[in-house]
């Protein structure tokens, strides 16, 4: 090779060196890890397992509304699996017939439900059958059910009133009150008065003086005590 041939190679392989010394350092800079908050937030789309963003509607607002004929339009979606006259065979899933009301994977004919459906116990009510319509998975996780849910409150509330209408009949829950809270599970009502309290919490109720309001009726104060003191005064 001639001189010019040689510095050109060499200018060559200093620039190649040059580019991978580059990348390296820039790759020790910058980490091309994901950001725990996106940038761009993309209008309509929720990310998975942020719970939908939006309160889910109690469904017994729902069924007094609701549609039967429309349920059993999407019903037809169910109808691939599962009979729900009267006294039908069960398919690939079991027949519906009377189902609401009924013990969950109980009955229907010897059906071999899964026992991660057996597992959950119970009777099927309106709002166990609309969390399993919701989504069967998260309902009883291991289940051989392989529908998605129906992501519509509205069908799943006409759906539910066709198959209640199917065998079953049972009176409609009543509507929950506009802005109520359903009560905790275990909540007890407040004590009447501190020295209630006080015993309920285990504690010295010797300085506690009885707050509580006398019963319509009931004297203001007590009669011994008022002859003890009048024994005093005399």
């Amino acid at each position: 090779m001639d001189d010019r041939t040689n510095t050109i190679a060499g200018w060559v392989l200093a620039g190649c060196g040059a580019a991978l010394g580059l990348s390296i350092v820039g790759g020790m800079l910058f980490h091309g890890e994901r950001p725990e908050k996106m940038g761009y937030a993309i209008e309509g789309v929720v990310e998975e397992g942020a719970g939908g963003g939006a309160a889910e509607v109690a469904i017994a607002s729902l069924l007094p509304t609701a549609d039967a004929a429309k349920g059993a339009e999407v019903f037809k979606k169910c109808a691939a699996c599962h009979t729900i006259n009267q006294g039908g065979a069960n398919g690939i899933g079991p027949n519906l017939y009377a189902t609401l009301g009924e013990g969950i994977a109980q009955g229907k004919g010897g059906y071999a439900f899964t026992d991660a459906l057996k597992g959950v116990g119970g009777k099927w009510d309106f709002d166990k059958m609309n969390a399993w319509l919701t989504s069967p998975r998260k309902f009883a996780p291991g289940t051989k059910m392989t529908f998605a849910g129906l992501g519509s409150a509205e069908d799943r509330a006409n759906v539910i009133l066709y198959l209640n209408q199917q065998g079953s009949n049972l009176p409609l829950p009543a509507a929950p009150a506009a802005g109520a809270e359903p009560a905790a599970a275990g909540d007890q009502p407040a004590p009447a008065n501190a020295a209630e309290a006080a015993v309920e919490n285990g504690g010295d109720t010797a300085d506690i003086a009885n707050t509580g309001t006398a019963a319509s009726g009931a004297p203001s104060v007590d009669p011994e005590a008022a002859r003890k003191g009048a024994r005093t005064e005399q």
